[in-house]
């Protein structure tokens, strides 16, 4: 992995700072929010994609840079431009590995993707957390329905409900994966933020979180399973995300899911160092009102984007609207004019 000093060297050469991602994801809400904030924009696109984002007006970055493949980040040129890369999604999944490497500052902390990426180091810090999360399996263990997911950020994509042994081994050829208990219950994604320095909401540790909003995924079979039975269809349930909608959760549940914020933030610090800014735990709500952590994911999450004005949640916080892009760019801006942009870029 890039060294942190590496990172400092190219920071200290920057007169200013623009924000910069992949055209993917949730970009038009990143560039959004830096325009709200006077900040201006880089958007890294392939060829046949920017004609959609130059479409959208405001959400259009101020300049592109073409690639062939989001693999191929062009570090060098971005440095030149004094960009701040935003991870997302599409990061995770498209650059892989060689995003620990890259040689270009990122906002939040570049181990933090390590971790989502791994399922065992991200059910490790779940665990650690003390925040329960569904039973693991061993292949010879499976005795009822499971769900067996692979390494990455694939959006659900390929995740598979096997109900046996046997079924696992005809169906699961890859070499790694996780098999974790099938719960049946309320899915709820929510969008925590945490800042060292904007002393703002929820207190942990070492600093504060905000919960900007909460959603849910829709997703390809997996949601419309029900329908299908009742015309005597029997699909295979699949859980490639589609969209998401938002979701306003119960009252009364605020207190656990904040405390969930928090202990996913506190121990972040104890295992890699810190988690900067946005995060999702993927949780899941059971009849009896227990919930349970299933992932986390480490950077802004594509649920955000149904909050492009602001949430039920962060209308508690600000005056005027604020989405998760704004955020960033409201924090970076903050760091930059304290001098701390070193703490939160990595």
């Amino acid at each position: 992995m890039l060294q942190r000093d590496k990172v400092e060297d190219i920071l200290s050469d920057y007169k200013g700072f623009k924000i910069a991602t992949i055209c993917s994801h949730s970009s038009l809400q990143i560039f959004k929010g830096a325009r709200e904030e006077g900040i201006k924009t880089i958007g890294i696109v392939q060829r046949d994609k920017r004609k959609l984002y130059e479409s959208f007006p405001l959400g259009c970055p101020d300049e592109f840079i073409e690639v062939d493949s989001y693999r191929d980040i062009p570090a060098e040129k971005l440095v030149e431009k004094e960009a701040i890369i935003i991870p997302h999604g599409s990061f995770v999944e498209y650059v892989g590995e060689e995003f620990d490497d890259l040689e270009v500052p990122i906002y939040g902390n570049r181990a933090s993707i390590s971790y989502e990426r791994s399922r065992e180091r991200m059910l490790e810090w779940i665990k650690k957390s003390g925040i329960k999360t569904p039973r693991l399996y061993k292949p010879e263990e499976i005795d009822g329905p499971v769900m067996v997911k692979f390494p990455g950020a694939k959006g659900g994509r390929g995740y598979i409900i096997v109900r046996s042994e046997k079924e696992f081994r005809e169906r699961v050829k890859e070499k790694q994966y996780i098999i974790q208990e099938f719960l049946i219950g309320v899915r709820a994604y929510p969008h925590f933020f945490f800042s060292p320095m904007e002393k703002l909401g929820y207190k942990t540790r070492e600093g504060w979180i905000e919960l900007l909003g909460v959603d849910r995924r829709v997703e390809s079979s997996a949601d419309e399973i029900a329908r299908a039975f009742s015309l005597g269809m029997s699909p295979k349930m699949t859980f490639t995300v589609i969209g998401n909608e938002p979701l306003v959760l119960r009252e009364s549940l605020l207190s656990d899911y904040m405390e969930i914020g928090r202990k996913i933030s506190e121990k972040s610090f104890d295992l890699f160092g810190g988690l900067f800014g946005p995060y999702c735990v993927e949780t899941i709500i059971t009849e009896e009102l227990e919930i349970y952590a299933f992932e986390v994911s480490a950077r802004i999450v594509a649920g955000t984007n149904v909050f492009p004005e602001g949430s039920p949640y962060s209308v508690y916080y600000y005056d005027k609207p604020m989405s998760v892009g704004k955020r960033i760019a409201r924090e970076l801006k903050m760091a930059a004019r304290k001098k701390r942009l070193a703490e939160i870029v990595f």
